[in-house]
């Protein structure tokens, strides 16, 4: 078996038990696992700026936003957690085997696309790369950044008020 192969089956996992698992907790651990696997990926498909970033972003400062969001939420009761599990599993039962099927059909679909991506840049000083060639990149991770240090001040200022 290829490790690509194997690293998209766990990429899979990963994702399904983030989406399926009833504790926002262990939900946030598996988007952060989610997010390196796919920073893996990034790193095989020659991506080691974007992979950096999803790394950096995503695995960090997304997950530790979720987290402490979490730790200011008060817990549902032993009740409130059965309806929602029971509510969950009524509308996700059959998203395991559509991602199956999906995933099946997709590896015996043989579709060579047609991709002609351009040359490397020969830049080799990141610097460089990052702010004169990626510029909308870095104002992307920026925004993410703000939004989030911006949802955190108010989640606080809520929480105070109450």
């Amino acid at each position: 078996m290829s490790v690509d192969i194997i690293i998209l089956f766990t990429f899979i996992m990963a994702a399904l038990w983030t989406v399926m698992t009833r504790s926002l907790l262990r939900s946030a651990i598996g988007l952060a696992l989610t997010s390196a696997i796919l920073s893996i990926i990034m790193f095989r498909l020659n991506s080691p700026l974007a992979a950096v970033f999803e790394l950096s972003v995503c695995s960090g400062l997304i997950s530790v936003l979720f987290i402490s969001t979490i730790s200011l939420t008060h817990p549902l009761t032993q009740k409130e957690v059965l309806e929602h599990m029971r509510e969950r599993l009524a509308r996700f039962w059959l998203l395991p085997f559509i991602v199956i099927v999906l995933g099946i059909t997709l590896s015996l679909i043989d579709i060579r696309p047609v991709i002609k991506l351009p040359l490397p840049e020969t830049v080799k000083d990141v610097r460089v790369v990052l702010w004169n060639l990626r510029q909308v990149d870095v104002m992307g991770q920026i925004i993410i950044l703000l939004t989030g240090v911006f949802g955190v001040v108010i989640l606080f200022k809520e929480r105070v008020k109450k």
